[in-house]
């Protein structure tokens, strides 16, 4: 392996976690997941020579992350509804109390709009306000106003509920 791909294998290790995060926010269907976090690890290639670091590797990696489930939704949407295969097995399942109040939420944050989730996850991984601003493109005190409206807005699901 030549020290590119060494890096960039590096890279993938460290940030893999935050792929996955921003990928099952946009679906809950496991190979769409896989779909999706292929698609990222491709852009990530096709950008990592040209990443010149004028932002944080962690916030590159999540507005490429970011954009391209966006991007993968708008195609799926153009697309229209497809008939998942299921083969009744859920590699995934977990039946504590955490797992079940996690699911919940991130039902709810699948509720939200593609903007909105993306702030969300944003402000979940610990990010700052600015760094938030830079990945979404707006500034840091409209970060900070539409987490109070995303607040709200999860609240009110809890209601319905």
């Amino acid at each position: 392996m030549n020290p590119i791909e060494q890096e960039f294998t590096k890279v993938v290790r460290e940030h893999k976690s935050t792929i996955y995060t921003v990928c099952y926010m946009f679906s809950k269907d496991e190979d769409e997941v896989a779909d999706l976090f292929q698609e990222i690890l491709i852009n990530i290639w096709k950008g990592f020579e040209k990443f010149r670091g004028e932002s944080s590797l962690r916030t590159w990696i999540w507005r490429i992350s970011f954009n391209t489930c966006v991007s993968y939704e708008k195609k799926k949407a153009r697309k229209g509804s497809t008939i998942p295969l299921s083969l009744n097995i859920n590699l995934f399942d977990d039946s504590d109390e955490e797992t079940r109040q996690i699911k919940m939420l991130q039902k709810r944050i699948r509720q939200l709009g593609p903007f909105d989730r993306a702030i969300v996850l944003l402000w979940l991984d610990d990010l700052t306000y600015a760094e938030i601003g830079e990945i979404v493109g707006i500034s840091e005190k409209n970060v900070s106003v539409r987490l109070v409206r995303i607040r709200e807005q999860l609240k009110k699901m809890n209601n319905i509920e």
